[in-house]
């Protein structure tokens, strides 16, 4: 129950910096069905993926992993290197326990901070965590 109300509490703080045309949509999805292992916990793009029935092809522009227990080490060994890899421009942790907010990025940034704090994401959205 603590990870689903986590995921809802962040997905509704989710917003665009910019409002203007152009600027990212901030669509967002929890537990979205996506074609690479261990989707995650909330997917963020700019622009609305394509519908259709099956998994979602598109990469996200930001993930945020909630971390339930007993998944701590998949979330920060597994899922964490796989979304740098893959080019997913922010990567949130939130480790509900400890308020630990870890957010990385693929050129090397990488900063831990403690909830609740606001993030300025990439592609124009920010979020509370």
């Amino acid at each position: 129950m603590l990870h689903q109300e986590m995921i809802f509490k962040i997905q509704t703080s989710l917003k665009p910096v910019h409002k203007d045309a152009g600027g990212c949509g901030c669509f967002h999805y929890a537990d979205l069905s996506m074609r690479f292992p261990n989707g995650p916990d909330i997917a963020i793009f700019c622009e609305r993926p394509e519908q259709n029935d099956e998994a979602v092809t598109a990469l996200p522009d930001a993930v945020i992993e909630v971390i339930s227990k007993g998944y701590r080490a998949r979330d920060y060994v597994i899922g964490l290197p796989f979304y740098l890899t893959q080019g997913i421009k922010d990567i949130v942790v939130f480790d509900p326990y400890t308020n630990e907010v870890l957010h990385c990025r693929p050129s090397g940034y990488r900063k831990t901070h403690e909830s609740p704090v606001e993030l300025t994401l990439i592609c124009g959205c920010t979020v509370t965590v």
